[in-house]
């Protein structure tokens, strides 16, 4: 097996945590390597994109590639009773500037996806597509050194770099193979879904907004509209609530949910399945650790959470950012242990936290976001930033509140790096 020790830092992963992390790295004159196991563009679910997706894509050279783009533009999300009855838009552009952060795309994720490839490859970043890695390597004292990689057009290879970043979404690699993958205590849901064409939409400037729709017992389906006349629609409940009746089959179930609320009845009245029908479950999960040394978790690889507010694509974008930075500064200092990387997890860790808190809040029938900001006003500009990804803030007024109507989760006890050898020993 051949040995290269060209790169300073190696990515594992191709999608939009790690290309941002990679791009951000080369924009600081790193030398970066970006393994992806697939071709290309290739298929991948999480279409919406919320406001502060903007400030990580402005930083890595995005924005005008999307402006170019066919991507629906998205200025609001509405939320839809069972029986049809459908909220006001909510205008992102009412808080934020409407040229900038107020105005987001849905994108079809094969296009996004190609795209953020590109603009790391346009960056400097070298990228080896159909390429599995096979091993993380770690030298004598457990500090990670790179991979061996499995790579149609280079053979077998082992890769030196004094960083490695796991970027493997929900695959999660590192977390994976060293059981430092824990779930959630409640957000355990399954979602079913596909796309349709000719499908409803609403007219002018809300086209592009997304619905989420309810079904009974919390549930909730998504309506994104994207280009090509194609909309992307799923629907996100309890295993319990959606297999109910003994019913397994991915398009029964679908099938049988649409009759649950009127307006997505309406909206997809007028429109033909065009695709697969997809399922997956057990959706929120964490990572214990966001770092070993010379190791460093991104995107879905440190943590997912439930979908319910779009937040996929922004800590994605987020976290791979804030990483290369970090990164940068380890290499810079010549220090990648994982005290290195402390900031990154408490930043990390903050996002996903008020993010997960807002969701429990959104699962629990006994709350209403509307009733809530309307007996306190003062909470509406906290609310919509946090729906919107502004998430590095403290909350904890907000979820006082919050906790009059709810149980407001504790935080789970992960996201910071892994202890050093010491502090092991004396732990």
């Amino acid at each position: 097996m051949k040995t290269l020790e060209n790169f300073e830092v190696v990515v594992i992963g191709a999608g939009p945590a790690g290309c941002a992390a990679a791009t951000a790295l080369a924009q600081l004159g790193r030398k970066v390597l970006v393994l992806e196991r697939e071709k290309f563009p290739r298929y991948h679910i999480g279409e919406s994109m919320i406001p502060f997706t903007y400030p990580p894509l402005e930083r890595i050279g995005m924005i005008p590639r999307l402006r170019r783009s066919c991507f629906m533009k998205k200025y609001s999300v509405q939320f839809v009773a069972p029986s049809g009855r459908a909220s006001q838009p909510f205008y992102f552009f009412n808080r934020y500037d409407r040229d900038t952060v107020a105005q987001s795309w849905q994108v079809l994720r094969s296009e996004f996806d190609q795209m953020m490839l590109e603009n790391a490859r346009e960056h400097g970043v070298e990228v080896w597509e159909e390429s599995e890695v096979t091993e993380l390597v770690q030298d004598v004292t457990g500090a990670y050194c790179g991979v061996r990689v499995d790579s149609r057009e280079h053979g077998e290879v082992e890769v030196r770099a004094t960083v490695t970043v796991d970027a493997t979404g929900r695959e999660a690699i590192a977390a994976t193979r060293n059981a430092w993958r824990r779930g959630d205590p409640k957000l355990n849901k399954v979602a079913v879904w596909t796309y349709y064409e000719g499908a409803k939409r609403d007219p002018g400037i809300d086209e592009g907004g997304t619905t989420v729709a309810f079904v009974p017992d919390k549930g909730w389906f998504w309506y994104i509209p994207q280009h090509n006349n194609r909309v992307s629609v799923g629907v996100v409940a309890d295993g319990k609530y959606l297999t109910r009746g003994g019913l397994k089959d991915p398009e029964a179930i679908f099938q049988r949910e649409i009759g649950q609320n009127q307006w997505i009845q309406d909206h997809l009245s007028t429109g033909r399945v065009c695709d697969q029908y997809w399922l997956t479950a057990e959706y929120t999960f964490r990572s214990e650790y966001c770092a070993d040394s010379g190791l460093v978790l991104v995107g879905d690889a440190v943590g997912f959470l439930d979908p319910v507010f779009s937040s996929g694509l922004m800590i994605a974008l987020k976290t791979g950012v804030a990483a290369a930075d970090a990164i940068h500064g380890a290499l810079e200092a010549g220090d990648v242990s994982p005290a290195r990387f402390a900031e990154y997890g408490r930043i990390t860790r903050q996002s996903i936290e008020n993010m997960r808190k807002l969701v429990y809040a959104f699962y629990d029938p006994n709350v209403s976001f509307k009733t809530v900001t309307e007996g306190r006003p003062d909470l509406a500009d906290a609310l919509t930033d946090c729906l919107s990804g502004d998430v590095n803030k403290d909350f904890s007024a907000m979820f006082e509140v919050f906790s009059r109507y709810t149980d407001i989760p504790e935080e789970l006890p992960y996201g910071a790096p892994r202890p050093g050898p010491a502090e092991r020993v004396a732990a």
